[in-house]
């Protein structure tokens, strides 16, 4: 039987303990924040407080606290058992690639949690993987010369996505960007999978390591590497080139060119409005246990608030803490060509306003790297900057205008 004939999973084996530990931490958490409440209720009465300003005292904080240890105790102790099983479970399953649907699930949990998931060391946190026709690259077993070419796309999807997204419609008909983009200008495509949830400076230090690899172990010489990003993939690149140059690594030698997709340079407002909806469900003592739902998001989406790139941009901080953009000014790369792509949901024609709103998620400023103070500008070439107009942030993906402005740019 063929790769290609195999049949696709929606489930592994360890997503029996994945879910354990999941449904553990979710319990953890419900427990402490009912605590919060009940602490904050007891302080408007003048009750003392317990070892924290959310703990209660007495044999109510024993209640809580023996829940907590019970909760961690059955908890880890199930996902122990099932550690143990999954052997069995793997031989048992159906040996077949791994569902659209599981990949978008999966990518989206990452997005939302990623970080939390990694810390935990939940089996289902994404480790930052190069692909090639649909499979991780191994350089033990690197493709076959004939197959690839010295000239490399790579490939990297945004917040709460994965490589499998890049195959969208467009009219109906199936849509591949990076594909098109290779075929017409004879790239090799190679695709990028990560956890959207870390800092994007994480991300950064890992795709950093990953080009290095691809540099040193792909089949023919590299004779030059492009990037094709979308959203925060263009964030997670320039990142990755700080930290190559921060530990002399080579590949950033052969970069040629990089193409960013609608991405947030300057941070999106939509998570400056969940900071403010941290700051206002802090702001009385019975809605701040509940503020902890709105803490639940990754960092890697607090990062989008102003487009933190370094590590220098959030360690030390409190991301949650509403505070002015105070991070480190990261220019364009000198010797690359860079493109911007911003899209705006407006009509050409429609009011300035209305287009400056942009593709629904990035505002059009931000995706071409403009700021109001002009030490923060990226300062795009003229040339290098194009807009989408009537279109979203995620139709720049199957956009017939985009991938023919991509073609002009990259022609040669």
């Amino acid at each position: 039987m063929s790769a290609s004939d195999m049949p696709c999973q929606h489930w592994r084996a360890y997503d029996l303990r994945a879910m354990t530990l999941l449904a553990t931490d979710a319990t953890a958490a419900v427990t402490r924040m009912a605590e919060g409440v009940h602490q904050s209720v007891w302080r408007t009465l003048g009750a003392p407080s317990g070892a924290t300003p959310d703990q209660t005292r007495g044999l109510t904080g024993l209640i809580y606290k023996s829940i907590n240890g019970v909760t961690e105790r059955v908890g880890r102790g199930v996902a122990a058992a099932l550690t143990r099983l999954e052997p069995l479970l793997q031989r048992l399953e159906a040996q077949g690639d791994e569902s659209v649907e599981r990949a978008a699930m999966l990518a989206v949990l990452n997005g939302v949690m990623g970080d939390r998931l990694q810390s935990s060391g939940n089996p289902l946190a994404t480790p930052m993987t190069l692909r090639f026709q649909k499979q991780v690259l191994d350089w033990a077993v690197p493709p076959a010369a004939p197959h690839v070419g010295g000239k490399v796309l790579v490939v990297i999807h945004g917040l709460c996505m994965n490589e499998l997204q890049w195959h969208s419609k467009h009219a109906g008909a199936p849509v591949n960007l990076a594909e098109s983009l290779c075929a017409e200008r004879g790239y090799t495509p190679v695709y990028v999978r990560y956890n959207s949830g870390l800092h994007v400076s994480e991300n950064g230090h890992l795709l950093a390591r990953q080009l290095q690899l691809l540099v040193q172990h792909w089949p023919v010489p590299v004779t030059e590497l492009s990037v094709l990003a979308h959203s925060m993939g263009g964030l997670v690149t320039r990142s990755a080139l700080f930290a190559a140059s921060q530990q002399t690594m080579n590949w950033p030698g052969v970069l040629k060119n990089i193409v960013f997709l609608g991405t947030p340079h300057n941070g999106s407002p939509l998570e400056r409005a969940g900071n403010w909806i941290d700051v206002i469900l802090g702001s009385t003592p019975y809605s701040r246990p509940f503020a902890k739902l709105g803490q639940l998001r990754s960092a890697g989406i607090t990062d989008l608030r102003y487009g933190h790139v370094l590590d220098a941009d959030w360690q030390g901080h409190d991301r949650f803490r509403r505070k002015p953009d105070s991070r480190v000014h990261l220019p364009l790369p000198a010797g690359v060509a860079c493109f911007a792509v911003a899209a705006t949901t407006a009509a050409k024609r429609s009011p300035l306003a209305d287009r400056l709103v942009g593709d629904g998620l990035v505002p059009l400023h931000s995706a071409l790297g403009q700021h109001d103070e002009p030490q923060r500008c990226l300062n795009f070439a003229p040339d290098h900057q194009w807009i989408a107009y009537r279109t979203s942030h995620l139709a720049l993906l199957s956009s017939p205008a985009v991938a023919q402005q991509l073609m002009t740019w990259l022609k040669s």
